[in-house]
């Protein structure tokens, strides 16, 4: 995979409007992650989990599927499905790119200033650790979040070694809710898996120490960890709450079952024009499909 078109297109309209308007607060936004921030990108790569038919997607603009694992529009724009080191690399051509264009003092001007997203650690749970038996017998639940808590501080150094300086991450969110995660390990009860949830909050206490550890070690960074653990599970555990004062957002009436399909495990392939039983209106259900939110929890 080259260096991602939409990721190249925020950065040449930074430019222009940099040129245009003098220089903007935020001269890029870039985003690395899983399928949760992914736009399109995987419609590019070699895999089988794609989302770029129906009826995802058929809530935005176009009304057509983009690739984008959502009935519509999602928070971000991201490089996805391929490793971060990977995605590292496509990084790397992306600023060579950017400084032909610019010249190398403005363009590291860019991405010193450029806010960096990272949204991962979910698929490496729930699509990875829990359903292989190579690692889930070997690692303990702590003992994996040990060895993801590694990559997470070596790309985020190697990020920074990159040039840049503003970092956000996000926590995972509470992952015993999803619809896919309580059809696969919920062994029959249609309840939350709690052992998810608690490895999630395990794992979210090491990514705030080790990003605390990491902004102590290098002065220059600013490094935010975002939760969405939180108002993702008032979302699920009180979702008629979320539209009356003082938390002004949409009110949800589904929480449990995901829109498309049966709402239980549909995703990807499974959650397709054909998939019996796809709601006709997502705006009041908090998940699109197994895995992921809906537009409307996005706009949320």
């Amino acid at each position: 995979m080259g260096v991602s078109s939409e990721f190249l297109a925020t950065l040449v309209l930074a430019l222009v409007s940099s040129v245009a308007n003098g220089d903007p607060l935020v001269p890029a936004l870039i985003i690395f992650g899983a399928s949760v921030v992914d736009v399109g990108n995987n419609n590019n790569l070699n895999t089988p989990i794609k989302a770029n038919f129906p009826p995802y997607g058929r809530d935005f603009v176009t009304h057509s599927p983009t690739g984008r694992f959502c009935n519509g529009k999602l928070a971000t724009t991201s490089l996805r499905s391929i490793t971060l080191t990977q995605q590292l690399t496509c990084y790397k051509e992306c600023q060579t790119k950017v400084e032909n264009m610019v010249g190398k003092p403005k363009a590291n001007d860019i991405f010193s200033g450029a806010i960096h997203l990272l949204s991962a650690g979910s698929s490496d749970y729930i699509q990875n650790y829990y359903i292989n038996p190579l690692l889930n017998r070997i690692y303990t639940p702590d003992q994996f979040s040990d060895i993801l808590m590694r990559s997470y501080s070596s790309f985020i150094q190697n990020l920074y070694g990159l040039g840049a300086r503003k970092i956000g991450g996000t926590t995972l969110p509470p992952s015993g809710y999803l619809p896919a995660a309580i059809t696969l390990f919920g062994g029959g009860r249609n309840g939350c898996v709690a052992r998810l949830n608690q490895d999630a909050i395990a794992f979210n206490n090491k990514l705030n120490s080790t990003s605390l550890s990491l902004q102590n070690k290098f002065p220059e960074l600013k490094l935010v960890v975002f939760d969405i653990y939180q108002p993702l599970l008032d979302m699920v555990t009180k979702p008629s709450d979320n539209g009356k004062p003082p938390i002004v957002q949409k009110s949800f009436f589904e929480s449990r079952r995901a829109c498309c399909g049966t709402g239980t495990l549909d995703t990807s392939l499974l959650c397709n024009a054909k998939a019996h039983g796809t709601c006709s209106n997502a705006t009041s259900y908090v998940f699109w499909d197994g895995f992921h939110p809906s537009q409307a929890v996005m706009k949320s």
